[in-house]
């Protein structure tokens, strides 16, 4: 069956949500480098301003095109192997921050075996804390926000987790309750955007949710899932090529694009070259002495695929150089034309640091790169 054709709201939705993103992901481009100049106090306070409302305008509109997504049922899971401890330690870091802003104290525990892994999609798993904790923390005055994980086995092969998020102090009643509008009307949009989509994951997810009243007034939220039990997860120290410092060639015509994907190399200690169209990335692709090419699709001259033909028709170690497309088409029919023209992967655009820092890995891994 033919997927459904988009409707002009939803095509006109998607256009504009796509567009702002990329230009948001500029200004952070922008702030970040702003950041690691030698500004005056008022200077480098104005940068943190900026930077702080693109973050803030860059998670609303990835929260709203997820919850989109979520309420036609296309919403995508990826589940991995992930230490439960380690997935709360995320929670923390993704909110410390904007508790501090809030004047808010934040605190996160894990409660469970400590080595305890299972699979599940840590991404989504964060935003139905994400969901909880925005509520709280815009529903408390003064004082503190709770946030815990219970892991415990459960029938074989399998480990329940409950998550608990408490406001404590002087709390707003009703903090998790009412409908998207009246959250809105109450916290703001983000907060009430953040509970919808948290909601519709737990809901894809088969778990379940509820309220208590704390004794002394407020309320916690509590949610439960079961998950299927992962071997234990033990860090070891790696030699393989992605420990260390890799040369990419990220090849764009847009120069706001480039210096995103330059700034988020340099976040993972890479060192980058730069390439305006396909004809100059070929050329400076003989020299062979990238780890990685980051490769645009559409580009005057020669596009992505053309000079993708031409790298791997170089004779030597610099036709085999891995890489992988950047470009906002990544529907499956339009991976497959990159991965048939010698590309070994696609980071959908705007870049976001994990999905860069996977490609990252897969290009520079030990194993046989093509085959990954």
């Amino acid at each position: 069956m033919a997927p459904k054709p988009m409707s002009p709201s939803e095509f006109f939705f998607d256009q504009v949500t796509e567009e702002i993103r990329i230009q948001v992901e500029g200004m952070r481009a922008l702030t970040d480098r702003l950041g690691r100049q030698h500004l005056s106090a008022d200077a480098a306070a104005c940068v943190e301003g900026i930077d702080e409302a693109a973050s803030s305008v860059y998670r609303l509109l990835a929260t709203a095109h997820d919850l989109k997504t979520a309420a036609a049922e296309r919403l995508s899971l990826c589940p991995a192997p992930h230490q439960l401890r380690e997935l709360m330690d995320g929670v923390q870091e993704r909110w410390l921050h904007r508790a501090r802003e809030s004047g808010v104290t934040l605190l996160v525990a894990y409660e469970g075996d400590p080595g305890a892994a299972a699979v599940v999609d840590a991404h989504r798993l964060h935003q139905i804390f994400d969901g909880f904790i925005g509520q709280a923390i815009s529903g408390v005055r003064r004082g503190a926000v709770e946030a815990t994980l219970e892991v415990t086995s459960s029938s074989a092969g399998t480990l329940s987790l409950v998550g608990r998020v408490r406001g404590a102090g002087d709390v707003i009643d009703g903090s998790f309750s009412g409908s998207i509008e009246e959250i809105t009307a109450r916290f703001g949009l983000e907060t009430a955007l953040g509970a919808a989509l948290g909601q519709r994951i737990l809901q894809a997810l088969d778990g379940e949710g509820r309220t208590e009243f704390n004794a002394g007034g407020g309320e916690t939220a509590v949610f439960t899932l079961t998950a299927p039990c992962a071997p234990t997860l033990e860090a070891e120290p790696s030699e393989s090529a992605s420990d260390r410092a890799a040369h990419v060639l990220i090849v764009d015509d847009n120069a706001t694009n480039r210096m995103v994907a330059e700034t988020l190399c340099e976040m993972f200690d890479c060192t980058a070259e730069t390439a305006v169209d396909g004809l100059e990335a070929v050329e400076l692709a003989r020299s062979g002495r990238f780890d990685l090419i980051l490769m645009d699709i559409k580009m005057p001259r020669m596009d992505g695929v053309a000079a993708t033909r031409a790298i791997r028709a170089l004779v030597g170690p610099a036709g085999q150089t891995p890489i992988i497309a950047l470009t906002a088409n990544a529907d499956p029919e339009d991976a497959a034309g990159y991965i048939a023209a010698g590309m070994i992967g696609v980071v959908e655009k705007p870049m976001k640091p994990e999905n860069l820092l996977r490609a990252l890995q897969q290009a520079l891994s030990t194993g046989d790169a093509r085959a990954a």
